[in-house]
């Protein structure tokens, strides 16, 4: 008998994992492996149609070229010149002596390796490949948060991650995104990272957003933060985007690398 004791973010996600390991899913397969009904399945499946993160068709859904995230190998080769740009644009709001928490990604790693030119400056991480980079700089103090290592993204979840958080004062927040919407606010893509996500997030009351313009407009399975969050958003976009301009409105800075 089905079981939907899922939720539905926990759902999303397995969908979202085996279509990123098959390129395709059906509904008898996925009612069998998550032991949900048949139509909660397809229940699921139209939601993330909804979202924009796969395509469904008879019997299933296969993946859209850009629906799934890649793993952060993949994703480390991937427009670096408008990586570099938004990373030296985003130096700008790095003070020297402050302390800045810097989230995994490969938009935060380009800004990483640019934080040398800064002097006093305390860095706070939960994402080894930043680390890595920061080691390379001894006038740089780097702070690993411990925790779960979550292999696919490199980086260190979970209770411990989040109870280290509270025990650091943290200038600004430094974050890429998988999606940037007007509505549903700063998304992600991964449902077991979202509550160290949050946690780093509400370290600091300084948020800036490092997001490409692939990234705006788009819904990710995972709520993180609202819109009205995040203080900056740092963008290669074009000044008449729809979701830079509704930041805008609502009091949030935006820098067009």
């Amino acid at each position: 008998m089905a079981t939907d004791f899922l939720l539905a973010p926990q759902r999303h996600h397995a969908v979202l994992d085996r279509l990123r390991s098959r390129g395709a899913v059906n509904v008898v397969e996925l009612s069998r492996l998550l032991r949900i009904s048949p139509s909660t399945v397809r229940r699921d499946l139209r939601d993330l149609e909804l979202q924009g993160l796969l395509r469904r068709v008879h019997g299933g859904a296969t993946a859209l070229a850009d629906s799934v995230e890649p793993d952060q190998p993949a994703r480390a080769a991937e427009q670096p010149e408008q990586k570099r740009r938004i990373a030296d644009t985003a130096l700008s709001l790095v003070q020297d002596r402050s302390t800045v928490l810097i989230s995994g990604g490969t938009t935060t790693e380009a800004l990483a390796g640019r934080l040398a030119e800064r002097r006093g400056l305390t860095v706070v991480t939960n994402a080894l490949p930043i680390a890595q980079i920061l080691a390379a700089s001894s006038s740089t103090d780097v702070i690993v948060l411990g925790g779960v290592l979550r292999h696919r993204e490199q980086s260190l979840l979970g209770h411990l991650a989040e109870l280290a958080l509270s025990e650091l004062q943290i200038d600004q927040v430094f974050s890429s995104a998988y999606g940037l919407h007007a509505e549903a606010g700063l998304t992600g893509a991964h449902v077991d990272e979202a509550q160290t996500d949050r946690a780093l997030l509400a370290a600091g009351a300084d948020i800036v957003v490092l997001a490409d313009e692939s990234k705006l407009g788009r819904r990710g399975p995972v709520r993180l933060a609202p819109l009205a969050r995040v203080g900056t958003l740092v963008t290669d976009a074009p000044p008449g985007d729809p979701v830079a301009a509704a930041l805008a409105a609502g009091g949030g800075r935006v820098l067009h690398a």
